[in-house]
């Protein structure tokens, strides 16, 4: 950011006004689920708690991140072989007859009238 003076910990965007949609939606979250990742990671990164709850949420965020990254590691290098592919199986098409035939012998363009 360019804007150094107004930013808080972890803000890595500018802070959206109050009515902005996906503000409303994050806060909200927040406060009705305190422990959400998404909303913590989004109010942190927008700037739009006070830099007391930042820097707190911030800590945490970091920390899950943190757990995110050396827990990928050692899954992905325990599994060296690759997942075996299923072969599709082929089936037989059968031929259809596309004329539509209604019980009367009339066509389907005399049974619309």
């Amino acid at each position: 950011m360019a804007e150094t003076a107004a930013v808080k910990p972890g803000q890595k965007f500018p802070t959206p006004t109050p009515g902005f949609g996906d503000r409303v939606f994050y806060e909200t979250l927040l406060r009705q689920r305190p422990d959400s990742a998404m909303a913590q990671e989004w109010c942190v990164n927008y700037g739009v708690l006070p830099t007391k709850k930042a820097a707190k949420l911030h800590a945490i965020v970091m920390d899950r991140k943190k757990k995110q990254r050396v827990g990928g590691m050692q899954s992905s290098s325990s599994s060296s072989a690759p997942p075996k592919k299923k072969k599709a199986k082929i089936v037989k098409e059968e031929a259809v007859d596309t004329e539509l035939q209604l019980p009367g012998g009339e066509g389907l363009a005399s049974a619309a009238l």
